[in-house]
């Protein structure tokens, strides 16, 4: 790798979008699987861009997220505001400990045996869409896309849709990608998900129930095994990563399998037991990360190799997940869509202690939203040339502000 190419390096890349990662990431995966690269926070950083590479370092545990939220941590741009007592943010047995507290609730069988509910939740909203079919165009995310996942995660943890509506409007701030100031817009919306947390924690508390969040305070109250902070942190991370991620990547497989990949929509439609194939292969090809490291940039605690390269204490490492998604040294023709495709190790959900929780849920979601979707509504297409929907700017993720589509059952 020439000094020229990892001086020209910004990262996070310019010209990411929902249907791929920054086009420079082909070249840096070939050249320099692991490279040094200026962020847009002012320090240098590794970049990893490789599958294995990306795999090994995803499962390293000297490779840390803990270390990111220290005082005088190195600011890297492209990352999303992060606390010490995030679950996100620990590691070792802070993590474990956080991590086993919930883990019950998200094991494959208990998953699948949300499964009915997951499809009352889906059909009571589609439901009055098939009503509506000559009624002019539907808002996508507003009536499907975002309500299916919050109503599925609010209900897991049983906190009321009015809250979790209230979440949602202040979620997306979280998750903007800015200067993190003290007055920007991630901070303000930390500070009002814990404050609408702190109450739905106190209702639980008086008036618990059989679900999660009762759960967990009773694991607070009894054992002492969480403090009252990382009790509404947890709280409100679970339910954003249980909702706004998974509203995100369905309505950017939507968008893609309607706008871009009709064959593939009318394949589906076809037969219907493809679908669990073809939501890895969305998770994979569909681009959720917007800054292509999930957000989660680490530091390395002590010297290490990756790639061949030394790492030393101290320095700065981010994952671009979707680069790695597109190599094809493990994912043939890598750039192509192919729901049929098999295997499909990819690594959208994560690798190691941080492998994503809710990944069964997650897949569970896509897989009945998709379903219904190409069931009920099997021409379904979008109502507006694609160059006129709204994205939001800024944030972590890929996000539709809205999807206008045509429905014709």
């Amino acid at each position: 790798m020439t000094e020229e190419v990892q001086e020209t390096q910004v990262f996070p890349l310019a010209g990411s979008s929902y249907r791929c990662p920054a086009p420079q990431y082909a070249r840096l995966r070939a050249e320099a699987p692991v490279v040094r690269v200026r962020t847009e926070g002012g320090v240098d950083a590794w970049l990893v861009t490789a599958y294995d590479e990306a795999r090994e370092a995803l499962a390293d545990p000297r490779l840390s997220r803990a270390e990111t939220v220290k005082p005088g941590a190195p600011r890297i741009g492209g990352a999303m505001t992060s606390t010490p007592d995030m679950i996100i943010s620990m590691d070792g047995g802070e993590h474990a400990r956080l991590r086993r507290l919930a883990a019950g609730a998200f094991t494959a069988r208990r998953i699948e045996q949300m499964r009915p509910g997951i499809q009352r939740i889906a059909d009571d909203l589609l439901d009055p869409l098939a009503m509506a079919t000559s009624s002019g165009p539907v808002d996508l995310v507003e009536r499907f896309t975002v309500p299916m996942p919050l109503t599925v995660i609010g209900n897991l943890l049983g906190v009321p849709m009015e809250v979790l509506w209230l979440f949602a409007a202040h979620a997306r701030d979280f998750v903007t990608v800015d200067d993190q100031g003290e007055d920007s817009d991630s901070v303000n919306g930390l500070a009002k998900l814990t404050e609408s947390m702190v109450d739905v924690v106190a209702q639980k508390r008086a008036h618990p129930a059989e679900d999660l969040l009762s759960d967990l305070i009773a694991a607070r109250d009894s054992g002492d095994r969480l403090s009252e902070q990382e009790l509404v942190t947890f709280a409100f991370t679970l339910i954003g990563a249980g909702f706004d991620t998974t509203a995100n990547q369905l309505a950017s497989s939507v968008l893609a399998l309607i706008a871009h990949h009709r064959d593939q929509w009318n394949w589906l439609a076809e037969d219907r037991t493809r679908i669990p194939r073809a939501v890895e292969e969305l998770l994979r090809h569909v681009n959720l990360f917007s800054t292509d490291s999930a957000g989660n940039p680490r530091i390395a605690a002590e010297d290490l190799e990756l790639g061949g390269v030394r790492i030393a204490k101290g320095d700065a490492v981010v994952i671009a997940i979707s680069a790695a998604n597109r190599d094809g040294r493990v994912f043939p023709d890598p750039d192509r869509l192919d729901l049929a495709r098999t295997p499909n190790p990819h690594l959208s959900f994560g690798h190691g202690m941080h492998l994503c929780l809710g990944k069964q849920l997650t897949r569970m979601e896509l897989e009945v939203a998709i379903d219904g979707l190409v069931r009920r509504f099997p021409d379904l297409s979008l109502a507006v040339p694609e160059s006129e929907i709204p994205w939001h700017l800024g944030g972590i993720n890929h996000a539709l502000e809205t999807l206008p589509v045509t429905l014709r059952p």
